[in-house]
């Protein structure tokens, strides 16, 4: 059903947006894939390439046209303008502008930040068209435009459509990971400053990625400093340990071998995980186990973990459990001033290696530029 009066529909194409992309967030997250099937490769590359292009104000096109279809499948996802010639025209700038651009804002300008994109030369026609081909300079992916959105209208199916609008969402938050984050790293760092700025860093649940990257950048250091790793090794955070072939979150190695485990978690710690854990590092003949966990124990079996690590010391492995910054207090003590800085560049390093959310990169940056 048509949407009456634009402030209406200005409004129900924000609420779909908001909707959309916090779900293909999550969804992307947990690393799921695709929305559109091997049979539509050349159309996600089409689109990969418009969000893409040299040309930024293509970048807004198909966020803008197809977001306006999914709310109202009567409109023409090709009309850039009221004047648009054929059936289901609308003037697609107020909701570039008003819905398109405070999203990009909001997500690090991953579309490039413009401020009025429709209003650019590009954009000034009725429509995205075939006619208007001659007149862009970047014709090669004007025509991929065109493409994209006459199928989207040649097949005029909402389901269709909606899958359409959510691959470009996807290929969107996928491009959040190439936007570059600048780590203002103070000269110097005290002890306590270090302290503060980790703590309020690991408190927001990021699924394990801000304390698993610290805890590398830790570790690292510990290596380069007194020279007990001679490497540490850490997979992305989606990254199951059975299915990237490691025994843990975190491996440290000297002269080649496994010498120390270290699995992270941001809540409790289960007698489950503990006995998965302590069966791999048996199978591996590895030692020792440092469980960094920041809300301790799981509730209620914290006497029966505690008698689990007893019996595991008799027969040969020592398992240790801590909080990180309990963990990291003592060590960047001994780090002394330089090590401190170190570590402290290291996190960001670390998160740039295993492409981390922008949201976290982003809230360390800030992190760094209070201090």
């Amino acid at each position: 059903m048509a949407i009456q009066g634009i402030d209406n529909f200005t409004h129900y194409c924000e609420e779909r947006l908001n909707s959309e992309w916090e779900k293909i967030s999550a969804l992307a997250v947990k690393g799921g894939g695709d929305f559109l099937d091997k049979m539509y490769k050349e159309l996600k590359s089409n689109i990969i390439a418009c969000l893409r292009s040299p040309t930024k104000s293509y970048h807004y096109v198909l966020p803008t046209q197809l977001l306006s279809k999914v709310v109202d499948h009567s409109k023409d996802s090709r009309s850039l303008q009221a004047s648009y010639v054929k059936p289901g025209a609308f003037d697609a700038r107020t909701i570039a502008h008003k819905v398109i651009v405070p999203f990009d804002k909001k997500n690090h300008n991953v579309l490039g930040g413009s401020n009025e994109p429709y209003v650019n030369n590009p954009l000034r026609y009725p429509g995205v068209t075939g006619e208007v081909e001659a007149r862009q300079k970047n014709k090669k992916d004007w025509v991929k435009l065109v493409d994209i959105l006459d199928l989207v209208e040649k097949k005029n199916d909402i389901n269709f459509t909606e899958k359409v609008f959510r691959q470009v969402l996807l290929e969107i938050f996928r491009m959040l990971s190439d936007v570059t984050v600048i780590y203002p790293t103070p000269s110097r760092i005290s002890h306590k400053k270090a302290i503060e700025i980790l703590n309020a860093f690991i408190t927001e649940s990021s699924g394990g990625d801000r304390t698993e990257s610290v805890a590398t950048a830790l570790f690292q250091e510990i290596g380069n400093r007194f020279g007990l790793f001679d490497e540490i090794k850490r997979e992305k955070i989606n990254a199951p340990d059975s299915s990237s072939g490691m025994a843990a979150d975190i491996e440290c190695f000297s002269s080649g071998q496994i010498v120390l485990l270290v699995e992270v978690k941001d809540r409790s710690l289960t007698m489950t995980e503990l006995e998965s854990k302590l069966d791999t590092a048996r199978a591996g003949k590895i030692k020792e186990i440092l469980f960094v966990v920041e809300k301790g124990s799981e509730k209620y079996k914290e006497e029966k973990i505690e008698q689990k690590v007893e019996r595991e010391f008799v027969s040969g492995h020592n398992v240790y459990i801590a909080k990180l910054i309990d963990f990291a207090y003592s060590i960047l003590i001994l780090f002394g001033e330089e090590g401190r800085g170190s570590f402290i560049r290291r996190i960001g390093t670390e998160m740039d290696r295993v492409n981390s959310l922008i949201t976290h990169r982003k809230a360390w940056a800030k992190l760094l530029r209070e201090i």
